[in-house]
């Protein structure tokens, strides 16, 4: 997809710019205690890294760099980047998964939880990060961001249906990643190699379980 290219007003935009980083600036010391670090601030784009801030020690776990061209005529643009470098990741490159729990016609959040933490199959879990293939570049599958809103199978919900909404404002892209990731990670997952195939196979399992148990528990709320 080709870099947006500015035709608001830069002034107009770089003052709604300006207010979006001057807002988070104002809330730093609380996210930087949830693991949300800004990086770097080049209008148009901010860079924001996320870590694992229940884990210890905290891991690194992913960046994005968001891009407010022509905001807010346009919702801004979300690419994930390497939190070292900044270059732009392809889908086989990332380390940031963002589980999303699907509805289910009938069956209360609650109920699909506790099923599905107890490793019942009753719905397969979304993701916000999307990709047409493992050598292309992944968006964030969300109303509000340019991304999702030019994509073929959104053409029916147009930027201008949420514009009003505080959707794609800084804070609102920060939080649903925050929501969906770094939130619901708690522990580290270590491999280790045994004979026994099958027990090792058995270990994965679980710990697996138990991450999905504890990112359904924060979808829940």
């Amino acid at each position: 997809m080709p870099e947006a290219v500015q035709s608001v007003d830069p002034v107009v935009t770089r003052a709604k710019f300006d207010r979006e980083v001057g807002r988070f600036r104002d809330q730093e010391v609380s996210y930087r205690r949830r693991g949300i670090l800004l990086q770097e601030v080049a209008f148009p784009t901010v860079t924001i890294a996320f870590c694992g801030f229940k884990m210890k020690p905290a891991p690194l776990l992913g960046a994005v760099r968001i891009d407010f061209t022509d905001y807010d005529l346009m919702p801004p643009s979300v690419r994930f980047v390497d939190p070292l470098t900044h270059d732009v990741l392809l889908s086989k490159d990332l380390t940031l998964a963002l589980p999303r729990l699907p509805k289910v016609e009938g069956t209360p959040k609650e109920m699909l939880v506790a099923m599905m933490a107890q490793g019942i199959p009753v719905a397969q879990l979304g993701n916000l990060v999307q990709s047409s293939g493992p050598d292309e570049m992944p968006f964030l599958c969300l109303p509000g961001v340019r991304e999702y809103h030019e994509h073929p199978a959104h053409t029916g919900d147009s930027w201008l249906l949420h514009r009003a909404s505080g959707e794609g404002c800084l804070a609102f892209i920060v939080e649903n990643i925050w929501k969906y990731g770094p939130r619901s990670m708690e522990r580290y997952l270590v491999q280790v190699a045994t004979e026994a195939e099958g027990l090792r196979m058995q270990a994965l399992v679980e710990a697996q379980r138990i991450q999905v148990a504890a990112s359904l528990t924060a979808m829940s709320e």
